[in-house]
């Protein structure tokens, strides 16, 4: 699975290139020391930005994925405790069914737990 994960996003990366070196030529201006670069050579400095730029995406993407899977848990279970408060302020009439099902939700947790 890997294997092929790993072809797919290489063939992905040499479509883009190819895409940015015959496709995108008047899009980008490269200049370096206030001078435009032309020529043939222009593609083949785009194209090696375009492919750092790639890589660079990459492996912010694989960093944040990591960062933020616990960060992430935290944060959706705020959002799930603030839903049910404003769930209760704006449906204070649910209150006297909320409590009782909070009880047997508490029971059946503790029930499964020890067995």
């Amino acid at each position: 699975m890997a294997k092929k994960l790993a072809l797919v996003l290489a063939v992905l990366m040499l479509v883009i290139v190819v895409w940015g070196l015959f496709f995108e030529n008047n899009a980008v201006s490269i200049v370096i020391n206030g001078q435009k670069i032309t020529g043939p050579f222009k593609g083949v400095i785009g194209t090696g930005g375009l492919v750092v730029a790639l890589v660079a995406l990459v492996c912010v993407a694989i960093l944040l994925m990591f960062v933020f899977a616990g960060t992430s848990i935290l944060i959706v279970g705020f959002l799930i405790l603030g839903g049910v408060m404003m769930v209760g302020i704006a449906f204070p009439f649910l209150l006297p069914l909320f409590i009782p099902l909070a009880i047997v939700w508490g029971f059946i947790a503790l029930i499964r737990h020890k067995v």
